[in-house]
């Protein structure tokens, strides 16, 4: 009896076309401040964006023999959210004659909701168009210049220029976060002084107390007291 021949592998499409249906995502997953793909040296993932210059295959080439991954190709950015909430892209290369306002609408939905490094590479040299992209979040706009040797480069300085926005938006919001816990402590401290009268020096440690029982921030302590004291107080007080 003559053994069975195992069957012929059937060939398979390049994973790098998905689907373009929205996955079940809703909420971008946290990322690790301190950790990019540059830092590791792993692959790129990277989702293209074809908005009318149908240039993408050359992107895509360049692409795959830097060695990293395009995980995705649209057709329009109609979709872009839910693609990159669904595939978790690195970097997002939007390849346009000229980005229009929907383009540039739903890169400031992804910039605001889930933040990536995006290139746009565009043929309009216009003022207009780059300024309204940069606002729109884009890491960098290249004008007539989708040159294969010049898309590491470029996509080392978008991810560069994206790492140091973040990190300018993390300390400006800390700031604003401390000078609110600020002002909270001192309403809080206030409240206790009125109410309880206690010196400003004994609400101050009255407040540090609950706050290393509780194992809170002293911000999140004078928060709850201030609430408290809003919920107590009688209508028209």
């Amino acid at each position: 009896m003559k053994p069975r021949r195992p069957p012929t592998p059937t060939p398979t499409a390049a994973p790098a076309v998905p689907a373009a249906t929205p996955g079940p995502a809703t909420e971008c997953p946290a990322e690790s401040p301190d950790e990019t793909p540059a830092d590791t040296g792993r692959p790129l993932r990277v989702l293209l964006i074809d908005d009318g210059a149908h240039r993408v295959s050359l992107i895509h080439d360049e692409l795959a023999r830097l060695g990293h991954l395009v995980v995705g190709v649209l057709d329009s950015a109609l979709l872009i959210h839910d693609c990159v909430l669904r595939l978790q892209p690195d970097v997002v290369i939007v390849d346009s004659e000229s980005p229009g306002r929907d383009t540039l609408e739903h890169l400031a939905t992804v910039s605001s909701a889930c933040p990536r490094p995006v290139v746009v590479f565009s043929e309009d040299a216009s003022t207009a168009p780059m300024q309204q992209a940069l606002r729109a979040g884009v890491s960098a706009y290249v004008i007539s210049g989708l040159q294969p040797q010049r898309l590491l480069p470029v996509l080392q300085v978008a991810i560069a220029r994206f790492e140091q926005d973040r990190e300018l938006r993390g300390q400006l919001e800390m700031a604003q976060t401390q000078l609110g816990e600020r002002k909270l402590v001192e309403r809080a401290k206030g409240l206790l002084m009125e109410e309880v009268g206690l010196t400003e020096a004994q609400a101050h440690a009255h407040l540090r107390k609950l706050a290393m029982d509780r194992g809170q921030r002293l911000g999140q302590v004078a928060e709850r007291v201030v609430k408290a004291h809003e919920l107590l107080k009688p209508p028209g007080g």
